[in-house]
């Protein structure tokens, strides 16, 4: 409502004074936007839209905003009636917020010549001034303020600064009658002084008299002399800077055949002082460079129409990387005066609510920012934790595997006892006497009782194997079915393993019996 009456009492102001208002834009009404035309010239011109941004100092400020990212924007507006700016201060007004963080882009405007064809507005259109900021990296920034001087384009001969920051900054140009200049920003002068001093477009005031020559007896160095007067100390060392040791002392053991001729060794003169040089005082004759006297530069010669624009249309043609970018507040106007009034009605009462308003939006965004930073450092705990426990679940799985591998050596240890009794009895000599032979069969029993008692023993502990290896595997159940599956097939296996040996047990001892048999009926033949 402030915004509103404001406005509305600027507006009473300006039609009440000698000044006019030539273009003035706030982007108060939903269509106010559509007073700005896209170019025809080009086919990928990126969209505006009216937006507050995400924070603001005044709710009722919209502003328009460069809506697409990666884009040439080329946009004009007509102005309500043309402005000549002969005799009249001329002041350009607006504020620019780069709310994305800008990285590289412009958000310049461009008064064009009332002879523009919007359809046709490019970079190449003609234009009469630029001006506003334009940023790319840390290093190309400046405050474009270049006009144009009979056909050619000219920049300022000064870098000015921009406002990088993500607030709403106000920019103002002031070309005064008497060919004199001002450039604000947030109201603060930064640079001011005489057109054409900072615009060289025209020839200088004076130059070199290209006809005078140097005197012959003209003195343009050196600018310091030794002084004839200083004299060298008679007692002045300027050398050996070394001598021989006066310390040192010829070794007992030193052999002149042997070693050669001895001498001592060199150190530094304690007394050399250096070269002696004079004192350097100031030449008496020095009379400094020589340059040829100024004269008046017969080619200069004031122009009237220095810094007089002729305005028609306010254009928006820039290139962009991020979007974001919002103008607001266009004014042109040849008051001061209004301009100061309008600026701090639109921009200047709300820098300090603008200000509050980001903080808070900065300080969601840190939150956020906190709470993404400690989600992720606790799903890194959690990895590492799961990481963990499947480190562990191998050496499990590692344990196991070691058991049944006990469990597969039991079965050919077994074997090799019955294959060992069945060589034995095969190499028995048959013409050995009945007493020999009855011996190695009492002996062969009692092998094979003791292997039979073995792999009884052995059969037990594959079965307690067995039975742990199903115990493990049923501890490891909840986290791998598929590890549960295999240890019951390793436990299965190794029974088998233990049966089979059992089996072959009961073999060599039915044959042991057998042979038992044989013996007993070579004795009764005996």
């Amino acid at each position: 409502m402030r915004y509103s009456v404001a406005l509305a009492a600027l507006a009473a102001l300006a039609s009440s004074t000698l000044g006019r208002v030539y273009y003035e834009e706030t982007f108060s009404t939903p269509d106010s936007i559509d007073s700005f035309k896209a170019t025809q010239a080009r086919d990928d011109v990126g969209a505006i839209k009216l937006s507050r941004g995400k924070w603001y100092g005044n709710e009722n400020s919209v502003g328009l905003q460069i809506a697409e990212d990666a884009r040439f924007y080329a946009y004009s507006a007509k102005l309500k009636r043309p402005f000549n700016t002969k005799g009249k201060d001329f002041v350009v007004q607006f504020t620019v917020k780069y709310e994305q963080d800008i990285d590289c882009g412009g958000a310049y405007l461009k008064l064009l010549p009332p002879t523009l064809d919007p359809a046709k507005f490019d970079g190449d259109s003609e234009y009469e001034v630029m001006f506003g900021p334009d940023i790319c990296g840390s290093t190309n920034r400046r405050v474009h303020a270049i006009i144009n001087y009979n056909g050619t384009n000219e920049q300022i001969d000064k870098v000015i600064q921009p406002r990088g920051d993500q607030l709403t900054h106000q920019y103002t140009f002031w070309v005064k009658p008497d060919k004199t200049f001002e450039i604000r920003i947030d109201n603060k002068i930064q640079e001011e002084g005489k057109v054409e001093d900072f615009w060289k477009v025209l020839p200088e005031k004076q130059i070199p008299d290209p006809d005078a020559k140097k005197p012959e007896d003209w003195v343009d160095g050196p600018v310091m002399i030794d002084d004839a007067e200083d004299v060298k100390p008679e007692d002045w060392v300027d050398g050996p800077t070394t001598i021989a040791d006066p310390d040192a002392t010829r070794p007992e053991d030193w052999d002149d055949d042997m070693d050669g001729d001895w001498e001592a060794p060199m150190v530094a003169n304690p007394e050399y002082k250096g070269e002696w040089k004079a004192r350097q005082i100031k030449n008496p004759a020095y009379q400094g460079e020589w340059t040829a006297p100024m004269i008046d530069n017969p080619a200069y010669e004031e122009d009237e129409d220095l810094a007089v624009f002729n305005i028609g249309y306010v254009g928006i043609d820039i290139w962009t990387v991020k979007s974001g970018t919002i103008f607001n507040n266009l004014l042109i106007t040849d008051d001061i005066d209004y301009a100061s009034k309008f600026g701090n009605s639109t921009w200047a009462d709300f820098v300090e609510p603008e200000i509050a308003a980001k903080k808070v939006i900065d300080d969601i965004e840190s939150k956020k920012l906190e709470e993404e930073r400690k989600a992720k450092e606790a799903e890194s705990e959690a990895k590492e934790a799961e990481e963990k426990e499947n480190a562990k679940d191998a050496d499990a799985d590692a344990e196991v595997d070691a058991e049944i591998d006990i469990e597969a050596d039991a079965e050919p240890v077994a074997k090799d006892a019955a294959d060992d009794v069945f060589d034995e009895l095969d190499e028995d000599d048959e013409d050995k006497v009945a007493a020999e032979k009855k011996a190695a069969a009492e002996k062969l029993a009692a092998e094979e009782a003791a292997a039979a008692e073995k792999l009884a023993a052995e059969k037990a502990a594959a079965v307690k194997q067995a039975a742990a290896a199903e115990k493990l595997a049923a501890k490891k159940a909840s986290k791998k079915k598929a590890d549960k599956k295999a240890a019951k097939e390793a436990a299965r296996k190794a029974k088998l393993a233990a049966e089979e040996a059992a089996k072959k047990a009961a073999e060599a001892e039915k044959a042991a019996n057998e042979d038992d048999d044989e013996e007993s009926a070579v004795h009764d033949e005996l």
